[in-house]
Formats: C-alpha cells, structure tokens, sequence
C-alpha cells in the first residue's frame, strides 16, 4: 500500500492569530475541503482541540467518515486523522502555522493518503488538492 502526500503551502495576510481559530473550527472546513463538515464532539479542553471530532461527507452518494483532532497548539499545529468509516488507511493531516515577516502568517499543510484499494488516494489526492487550494484562497477574506 503506496502512501501519498499532498503537499500544500500558502501564505496569508493575515496573522496566526486570525487564520488558526479559522482553520481550527471544524464548520469552516466545509469550504476548504469541498465537502459537508457536522461536529461531533467538542475537544477534551478546547473547542476544536484534542479529541474534538467532525463528520465529512466528501461527495454525494460517499459514506461519511470520522476525523478526529490529536494534536493542538494554539496558533501554531493541528493535527488530525481519520478514525472511523474510510478505505483510506493511516491517513494523517498536520497543519503547521508559522508567523510571517509581514506579519502574516505560512500555512504548511501535508496529508498522507494510502489506501488497499489500488489509485483510490491518488484520487482523492487529486480532489482534495483542487479544493485546497481553492478554499484557502478564501481565508483572508473570511477568517
């Protein structure tokens, strides 16, 4: 089982304190991701901190699948995975926010994809990759 990586890196105008908590709350994710975000469960001592949970629908038709946040440092990391209902096997997302000489702030986002079934995370690495960048694109303006 080949992993993939999608590797996506991103500069805001915005500062870490505004992009993160944006990035942080699981409904905004609806729009980076191109899919359909419900939370399940808040964090054990944040919000959107560890052990928070969200449902995703990635396309109509798809079953959905359950991520859950396992690493959280205000304006700096988040880091996720997959924890119930996907063929994608030891998927990973680590979100990684680092302050900008501007005074904005550099997004390095990498998500690992593997799966048994053959060129299903090539796939979805290739979706989720156009919805990416294209949601990120909005943050400014958003967040």
């Amino acid at each position: 089982m080949r992993a993939h990586w999608l590797e996506y890196e991103h500069d805001f105008t915005l500062p870490p304190d505004r992009v993160f908590p944006y990035l942080a709350e699981h409904e905004h994710l609806a729009s980076v991701f191109g899919a359909r975000v419900e939370r399940l469960d808040d964090g054990d001592t944040e919000r959107n901190g560890v052990g928070s949970r969200r449902k995703l629908w990635s396309a109509p038709g798809t079953p959905p699948f359950e991520e859950t946040v396992t690493e959280f440092v205000p304006n700096e990391r988040i880091v996720y995975k997959i924890t119930e209902g996907s063929p994608l096997q030891g998927h990973v997302g680590i979100m990684v926010f680092t302050p900008t000489p501007s005074g904005g702030t550099h997004l390095s986002y990498r998500i690992r994809l593997a799966s048994k079934i053959p060129g299903l995370a090539a796939i979805v690495k290739a979706g989720l990759g156009r919805n990416v960048r294209k949601g990120m694109a909005e943050v400014d303006s958003k967040a």
